[in-house]
């Protein structure tokens, strides 16, 4: 989210991603999303292939790799139009399709390598999983990283897949990991000065209406720096688009987000950003709910409720010190 509203007092009723980037970046930022060419150990055979209950088939890329396109060309044709949109904003690289330390340290390191060389990139952004990260098993790709971040690039940040906490859950939607596994991967990327953004779904199949606060209440003990809630998409292609059409999942109202979501916030800690509240489904991939193609719509019903019970992200929260990674 990239707009801040304000109850009565002055107090904004999250901590958005412009807060947060002028905190560390000193200004705007913007992410450019990037396909690397990455896979998914759900995809690949290494877990499976059938991918996580959920998942779109591009992996939440935008598929230029697939087209020829290399990370400079991608980046050429996308910086323009960000430009043009936001022209003072510090660029954010953000490898985004699959699981992007899905690979050996070797072609990691020079998958990033090439992507800080990209022009102005004042920052970078990888989306993965933290099954992904070799935690515990000498943790080489969290070290090439860590030297990513020694070479003084401002902002390195993982977007860490975890949905819920509950392993029911997880392994349901066909994770393929924990959440402590999840937890582990939190501590091992933050102790090495990397910003963790813990992704958190609703409506995943199993799980109960206070999923969500109970996700947010394990994410509060663990050092991320941001959360990006999603409300979730049944997508053409997917797994759970075979539940729904067979009559075995429904996807939640608008309204039951909302609830959920702000019971969320007034839990989430005060001093982790929310980068995100609804999902954003591409185009023609959405069968399930209606209601996810109108975001500015569900966005106004929930600053609207927010505002008319007069609450704010971390209201039923107690006072935490932040854990975000020092300032460089």
């Amino acid at each position: 989210m990239r707009t801040t509203v304000f109850i009565k007092d002055a107090r904004p009723l999250w901590r958005g991603v412009g807060i947060f980037f002028r905190e560390v970046l000193g200004g705007p930022a913007r992410k450019v999303p990037l396909d690397a060419g990455f896979s998914c150990p759900n995809r690949d055979g290494t877990l499976g292939r059938a991918g996580c209950s959920f998942c779109n088939a591009a992996g939440s890329g935008t598929g230029r790799h697939a087209r020829g396109q290399s990370l400079a060309e991608q980046w050429a044709a996308l910086v323009p139009r960000v430009r043009a949109r936001t022209p003072k904003a510090r660029l954010i690289a953000y490898l985004q399709a699959y699981t992007n330390t899905h690979a050996s340290p070797e072609r990691l390191a020079a998958v990033l390598a090439e992507t800080v060389a990209l022009p102005d990139v004042s920052g970078l952004c990888l989306g993965t999983r933290p099954d992904c990260l070799d935690v515990g098993a000498g943790e080489a790709r969290l070290d090439v990283l860590a030297g990513v971040v020694r070479l003084d690039l401002p902002f390195v940040q993982l977007d860490l897949g975890l949905q819920s906490a509950d392993d029911a859950v997880l392994s349901r939607a066909g994770r393929g990991h924990d959440a402590a596994c999840f937890a582990a991967a939190v501590r091992a990327a933050t102790a090495r000065g990397l910003y963790v953004c813990a992704h958190l779904m609703f409506g995943l199949p199993g799980a109960g209406s206070d999923d969500l606060s109970r996700s947010v209440a394990f994410v509060n003990d663990l050092p991320v720096a941001a959360v990006k809630f999603h409300n979730t998409l049944v997508c053409r292609g997917s797994g759970l688009a075979r539940e729904w059409a067979a009559g075995r999942y429904v996807a939640p109202e608008r309204s039951a987000y909302v609830e959920a979501l702000i019971g969320a916030l007034e839990r989430l800690r005060p001093d982790v950003c929310v980068e995100r509240v609804f999902a954003d489904p591409a185009p023609g991939e959405l069968l399930a709910p209606d209601w996810a193609v109108d975001k500015a719509g569900a966005l106004d019903a929930l600053r609207r409720e927010m505002l008319r019970r007069g609450t704010w992200q971390g209201r039923l929260c107690p006072a935490a010190p932040s854990a975000n990674p020092p300032m460089r």
